[in-house]
């Protein structure tokens, strides 16, 4: 198994639209960060979780050519709005990707993507096969999915972890219960939003409390605001085994 990050950004992405802070204007290609996305490739098919609003430019950049299925962690448009661009992949695919999400997510989708499921649909419409899931483990390409919930602010968050790799964004909250799910993985990857308190999102300090916690052998920090400060400034800060994610960095040689 191995894991592409996407996207490492928060919802406005790095650079935001009209700032001029340090770390919008800094010209290390690390401190550009399109929305948060990964893509995983699992025993020879591609699964995606999250198709923010780049998306299609994602898919483009990485040369994607195939895609099998779409994991969502939740309904905000930072994490849905590129969907109706997987009608390049039914094309290719000759039928329908497959969905899944919460009730909640389904729900937003069914909502925002409306034409999509309408009983006389419009030709070139997105393909979608949506399948339901909760917190309870799922097979998928030969693998057990195990969903992680998390409370962002009020809103429940799935995370995934597959095998020996969990990936969560969105957090504030984790329940002693779903930190057991998360107990043995190798590689964790989780939000670092910024330095200061946030009512939804983990703060720098407070990821690093949660890296520890958990005690994976190596841990990524994602959604990561402009308000962080710079790739390598932030980095020198860390332990040896919490690193900041990148966009385009690729994970190899995980277990499912």
């Amino acid at each position: 198994m191995t894991v592409k990050f996407l996207g490492t950004g928060t919802s406005q992405g790095v650079p935001v639209i009209a700032c001029d802070c340090r770390v919008c204007t800094s010209p290390d290609p690390k401190d550009k960060r399109l929305r948060s996305s990964i893509l995983v490739e699992l025993n020879n098919r591609n699964i995606v979780i999250d198709t923010g609003p780049d998306f299609r430019y994602q898919m483009l950049r990485e040369q994607v050519t195939r895609l099998d299925a779409i994991l969502f962690t939740h309904s905000h448009k930072d994490h849905v709005a590129g969907l109706d661009d997987v009608r390049a992949f039914n094309r290719q695919k000759g039928g329908a990707i497959d969905i899944y999400g919460s009730t909640e997510v389904h729900e937003a989708l069914e909502r925002e993507f409306y034409y999509a499921f309408s009983a006389k649909k419009y030709p070139g419409v997105p393909q979608l096969e949506l399948h339901q899931i909760t917190t309870a483990a799922f097979p998928l390409f030969g693998a057990m999915i195990q969903p992680i919930e998390v409370m962002h602010y009020m809103m429940p968050v799935l995370g995934f972890r597959i095998g020996d790799f969990t990936y969560i964004t969105d957090a504030k909250t984790v329940a002693e219960p779903e930190v057991a799910k998360i107990k043995g993985t190798k590689i964790l990857v989780v939000n670092a939003l910024q330095r200061d308190p946030h009512i939804s999102h983990f703060t720098l300090d407070e990821a690093v409390a949660f890296a520890q916690q958990v005690g994976a052998e190596q841990t990524y920090f994602t959604h990561i605001s402009h308000r962080l400060g710079r790739h390598e400034e932030v980095q020198r800060e860390l332990p040896s085994s919490i690193s900041l994610a990148y966009d385009g960095l690729m994970l190899t040689g995980l277990h499912a």
